[in-house]
Parts: C-alpha cells; sequence; structure tokens
C-alpha cells in the first residue's frame, strides 16, 4: 500500500525539501503543501518510470556529488581565470569522443549532465549507438587528458553506482 501511496520516496523527499527552499521560510503550510506536491508529482508521473534506476551505493553516490560540486567551484574560477586574462589566440578548443563503458541510460544520462554543468565543457551529442559522447572543452590543450579525467573521475564511479 505505502508503493502504491509513495512510488518514488526519494523524489518524494527531494520535492518537499525543493519547495520549502523556494518559499525561503519555514512554515507548516509550506511544508504540508510541499508534502502534497511531494505525493502528487510522482503519482502523476509514475506510469512514464516503468523501470526506475536502481542506485545500488547511496555512500559513492553522495561521494560522487560531493566530487561533483568541487569540480564545479573549481572550474568556474578556471574558466573565470581564463576567460578574464587568456587572450584568445592561445586558447585551445578542443572535441572530445568520450568512448562509453556505462550501460544503463540513467547513468549515461547523469555523466552528460555532469560534464555539461561543469563549466569549461559542454556534452554535444551522443553517438547513434550510445557507445560515446562528443564533448567540446573551452581549452583542452590535451584532449586525450580530458577524455581520460571524464573517465576515470565521473564515469568509474556511475559504473559503481548503477551498475
Amino acid at each position: 500500500m505505502l508503493r502504491k501511496l509513495l512510488p518514488h520516496p526519494g523524489l518524494t523527499l527531494l520535492l518537499i525539501l525543493t519547495w520549502l527552499m523556494l518559499v525561503n521560510e519555514f512554515k507548516w503550510g509550506s511544508l504540508v503543501f510541499g508534502a502534497m506536491l511531494g505525493v502528487a508529482l510522482p503519482l502523476l508521473t509514475a506510469p512514464f518510470w516503468p523501470d526506475r534506476p536502481l542506485i545500488k551505493n547511496w555512500l559513492l553516490a553522495a561521494e560522487f556529488v560531493a566530487i561533483v560540486l568541487y569540480d564545479i567551484a573549481k572550474s568556474n574560477i578556471t574558466v573565470a581565470l581564463i576567460v578574464l586574462f587568456r587572450p584568445r589566440a592561445k586558447l585551445q578548443p578542443a572535441w572530445v569522443t568520450v568512448p562509453l563503458d556505462l550501460q544503463t541510460p540513467e547513468a549515461i544520462t547523469v555523466l552528460a549532465g555532469t560534464i555539461t554543468m561543469t563549466p569549461g565543457t559542454v556534452t554535444a551529442d551522443i553517438s547513434a549507438d550510445g557507445r560515446a559522447l562528443l564533448v567540446h572543452c573551452l581549452d583542452g590543450a590535451d584532449p586525450d587528458a580530458v577524455r581520460d579525467d571524464i573517465k576515470a573521475r565521473y564515469e568509474s564511479r556511475l559504473k559503481r553506482i548503477f551498475e
């Protein structure tokens, strides 16, 4: 019965917390409305999620989020320094093909999103067979190093989280 009422409990909790952050102050009415949204939206969207992705290691997922947040902060500073102080002629933009070892579409989507959220890189395309990502780097002097960094830092962790 509880599974029918809360088909995605993690999403329910995330929606409640997101709503409380959006209203920017705690009131019981806001909590109740956030709970109503947190229950209603997953119920309405449950038919579109027939096979939910299973996270196999929540501790590793938390570590992954921390690493991504650190990389976003560090990359913001790096990109700001590039934009402010490096002449355009010295920039070395590059297209990098990242072959994928990941199998699940959810893990591939998280990887593509992580690359795009990190300033200085953007996932531009996925191959037709879903086995490679095309990534653009603002300043990629060594495309092989960029590829290896993405695979070692993100893809290997996502493989352990999702597969």
